[in-house]
């Protein structure tokens, strides 16, 4: 039987919106399961039901309070932070410089720094080490804004470049024309048109910061400087035998709502900054 027009739009818009609830449903669950488990005290762990109960709130004043994830919530934040804006600030001046001044080995420039962000931290994890125990930076937060800037950089450096490739000669010819100098010219005209880029380059730069585990757990021993993946990783129970899935659960949704605030807030910026390349006028 052949289906009408109207008939193929239905059933092409069904599969299209049953695959996206399939696809929100998937993505969705771990965090409402993460959820509803930090609400659980007890027994209440282990049951199966996925609909809420009870709400107990002693598992996030207890990873915050008693188990110090709060201080380490704002050692995250000052690494990722501080981190965003070494990159941001590095990257687009030598954004500037590779995309718009020619000079011999450009091209093996941009080469070395895509290779560099290929590089696994494990395979370098040794080198760093010896590289932070040498600037006297072990067990501080210098240490960790260290070793992320220099694994984010090539990537920003790289997005940047390729964005202020695609825009137009004639603004900065005009900026020069009009007596503007380098500083100004990146700041005042580039700056404000790349935006987009980056917000979308410094919000994946923060993420990678605040998310990572190995360099944090390699360079840091001290309680007082550990960031928040690794505070989570050193829960423990009330025994050797114990694992504190309500303390876990809790302070995992305490470290995943920041980064759902910021993406919700600059979701235009983001979206704008990985489908725009160029100015469109």
């Amino acid at each position: 039987m052949k289906l009408t027009r109207r008939q193929r739009h239905i059933t092409h818009q069904t599969l299209i919106y049953a695959a996206a609830a399939l696809v929100s449903v998937i993505c969705v669950f771990p965090f409402y399961n993460a959820i509803l488990t930090s609400l659980r005290t007890g027994q209440e762990l282990f049951l199966t039901n996925y609909l809420p109960t009870s709400f107990h709130w002693e598992n996030y004043v207890n990873a915050l309070m008693v188990n110090g994830i709060a201080r380490s919530l704002l050692n995250s934040f000052i690494v990722a932070s501080v981190t965003v804006g070494i990159c941001l600030l590095v990257s687009i001046t030598a954004a500037f410089a590779l995309a718009r001044i020619k000079f011999k080995g450009r091209k093996y420039i941009l080469f070395t720094i895509l290779c560099v962000s290929m590089f696994p931290q494990v395979a370098v994890l040794s080198g760093m080490f010896e590289l932070v125990r040498f600037l006297g930076l072990y067990d501080s937060l210098g240490a960790l804004i260290l070793s992320y800037t220099t694994f984010s950089l090539p990537f920003t450096v790289w997005v940047l470049t390729t964005f202020m490739k695609s825009l137009p000669v004639e603004l900065e010819e005009a900026a020069i024309v009009d007596g503007a100098g380098l500083w100004v010219i990146i700041s005042r005209i580039f700056a404000p048109i790349m935006g987009p880029s980056l917000v979308t380059t410094g919000l994946l730069a923060f993420i990678g910061a605040w998310n990572e585990f190995m360099f944090a757990l390699t360079f840091i021993i001290s309680n007082e400087q550990r960031t928040v993946p690794v505070a989570i990783g050193m829960l423990q129970g009330a025994s050797q035998f114990e694992l504190p899935w309500g303390n876990i659960m809790a302070a995992s949704v305490v470290v995943t709502l920041p980064i759902i605030v910021m993406v919700l807030i600059f979701q235009k910026r983001i979206v704008s900054g990985l489908t725009s390349g160029a100015v469109k006028g």
